[in-house]
């Protein structure tokens, strides 16, 4: 291929040459008719459809309030074949851009567009698309992408008559309506959604906001990425965890009663506001044993909790609770008529505490810290309820058997004794 100019070397003790940014003005000027000295450059290159040498012109300019493109035509004298297209001089962009234009006015029609490639156009009024990469970019006004649309549909129509009669006159009918659309008798919406960020809907009153066009900049998504080239990182690949809280593990034990082999289930359960708990089952179908025991399922904390809960209403007694109705020590010849007393009248406050007639309080001090009370205007403060954290004492921490556990500096103890 050749170029149809030459560049002349400058003469010695010539002026520096001009820098990087200054150099790009002067390769890519504004478009404008008015321009004598931008001028295309021209090649002769291979024409696809006959092989012959034709003549390709390579446009660079810029359009006022986007960016650079490189706008390029190519004819072959011999074959009559031709072709145009644009390219974003510049690189892929960080987000995808989408214009919503809506058309009022044949004024609209005449606003400038740069479609790129990998563009979707859609007129949702007629339910009409352009794929991306169906088309090659173009350099045009709204009305120039009508008309490309409406010749390309009209390009196979003779072949549709021959052939599919019914399908030629769906189309045709479908071309007339786009046709319509050139008139504006009605508005309707032009959406061009481009993944690369390098298309570009012209605004006549920039740079003031366009009460017609709506722009809007998301991020891509992988399909995308894949769509223009683009390698996108993949996620890091984490090694399967199992997740022991969506199944029930169970292991063999000896039952506690009659040392018979029986079976423990252990499940994982995360407890809302809170935090997760074991709770285990045994069932022994030798003696018919079971026992069922909550766990916490992480380590002492650092502060006691003790709960206040002021019972004030029935509903707050559907806890889990312990009612006592029956005692061996009020039953038989061990009974004693004064201990017998004070249980009944115990009992009594019970059921009245449970039927809503009595307020009580009901406290829960824990110096382990893991013991829990339902608040159920979770995640805000319950009025009802009290919560408070406290320093353990010497004994309590020793009842836990925290008093003997080290757990700093144990491995210089361990060097000593080695």
């Amino acid at each position: 291929m050749a170029a149809s100019g030459a560049v002349e070397a400058g003469p010695p003790g010539a002026a520096a040459a001009p820098s990087s940014a200054s150099a790009r003005e002067l390769l890519f000027r504004p478009i404008s008719a008015e321009d004598e000295e931008m001028q295309p450059t021209e090649i002769e290159s291979l024409c696809m459809n006959c092989y012959r040498n034709g003549l390709t012109r390579l446009l660079l300019t810029k359009i006022p309030f986007f960016r650079e493109i490189i706008v390029s035509s190519f004819s072959c004298e011999h074959c009559g074949w031709n072709n145009t297209g644009i390219q974003s001089a510049g690189r892929i962009q960080d987000q995808g851009v989408r214009y919503t234009l809506t058309v009022r006015a044949q004024e609209d029609m005449n606003r400038e567009v740069v479609k790129t490639d990998s563009a979707t156009t859609r007129i949702p009024e007629l339910d009409f698309e352009i794929p991306a990469f169906s088309q090659k970019g173009a350099l045009t006004t709204v009305e120039g992408l009508i008309s490309r649309a409406i010749s390309g549909l009209e390009q196979d129509q003779p072949t549709r008559r021959a052939n599919e009669e019914a399908m030629a006159e769906r189309i045709e009918e479908f071309i007339v309506r786009l046709k319509e659309l050139k008139l504006v008798a009605s508005p309707f919406t032009l959406i061009i959604d481009d993944p690369s960020g390098n298309s570009f809907v012209e605004n006549p009153h920039a740079p003031q906001k366009d009460e017609a066009l709506e722009i809007t900049r998301y991020n891509r998504t992988l399909q995308q990425e894949e769509m223009l080239g683009l390698q996108a990182e993949a996620p890091e690949e984490k090694p399967e965890e199992e997740d022991f809280r969506k199944e029930v593990l169970q292991f063999n034990t000896n039952c506690p009663e009659c040392n018979a082999p029986a079976q423990t289930n252990m499940k994982l359960v995360q407890i809302p506001h809170f935090k997760e708990v074991i709770i285990m089952a045994t069932n022994c179908e030798n003696c018919g044993h079971r026992t069922n025991e909550v766990k916490s399922g992480g380590a002492i904390e650092p502060l006691g909790t003790r709960i206040t809960f002021h019972i004030t209403d029935p509903s707050d007694m559907t806890r889990d609770l312990l009612k006592v109705t029956k005692n061996p020590f009020t039953l038989g010849d061990s009974s004693n008529p004064g201990q017998v007393a004070k249980l009944q009248e115990f009992s009594q406050k019970l059921d009245q505490i449970l039927e809503g007639n009595m307020k009580a309080h009901f406290i829960m001090d824990d110096p382990a810290g893991n013991s829990y009370l339902q608040n159920v205007y979770a995640p805000e403060d319950d009025p009802e309820m009290k919560v408070e954290q406290y320093k353990r004492t010497f004994d309590q921490n020793e009842e836990l058997g925290l008093n003997d556990m080290k757990t700093e500096g144990y491995e210089t103890g361990l060097a000593a004794q080695r």
